[in-house]
């Protein structure tokens, strides 16, 4: 004997099957999202030195900032070299330090004994402490030079140098 054929037999695929499906397609989806920005490109070696050369430039320059605020009768001898200093984060990739009355970071602020700001009391003193902190940046990026690829090499050897340029100024240049 034949069973007729029931009238309510789906003529497409079943509810199961539709969300079987989605639920593996939804799993596909959230797998391929995750690995996009698992596999995006890490930053090279290069860029990785330009962005460390970019905060070192930053951090320096809130240093500057923080010793002109202090000591304002240094502002124009120390502006030129800030707004060089400026120039290298940007040629480095980094932000533009707005002005130089910014309020420093903490970093900038840990430039030695003084009135509480981190900057030395005399004048004499904060010029050391910007001088000294010039000569550890150069020479931190002197020895950079031998791991960098060829443009960032010269960039680093230029900021390097006038670095050095800055660390004359600040000791021997005026004084």
């Amino acid at each position: 004997m034949s069973f007729p054929s029931s009238p309510r037999l789906p003529s497409g695929p079943r509810r199961r099957s539709l969300l079987a499906s989605a639920a593996g397609a939804a799993l596909l989806v959230g797998c391929s999202g995750g690995s996009r920005s698992d596999t995006a490109p890490a930053p090279s070696a290069d860029e990785r030195a330009r962005a460390r050369a970019a905060r070192d430039s930053e951090v320096l320059a809130a240093r500057y900032d923080a010793v002109i605020a202090a000591h304002p009768g240094l502002a124009a001898r120390l502006r030129p070299l800030r707004d060089e200093v400026v120039r290298h984060a940007e040629a480095f990739g980094g932000a533009r330090t707005a002005s130089p009355k910014a309020s420093p970071s903490g970093t900038a602020r840990a430039a030695g004994p003084g009135d509480g700001s981190g900057v030395p009391v005399t004048e004499k003193d904060a010029l050391a402490g910007l001088a000294a902190a010039e000569r550890e940046l150069a020479d931190r990026r002197a020895g950079a030079l031998l791991e960098a690829p060829g443009e960032s090499a010269r960039l680093l050897a230029s900021v390097a140098a006038a670095g050095a340029a800055h660390m004359f100024l600040l000791t021997e240049g005026h004084g």
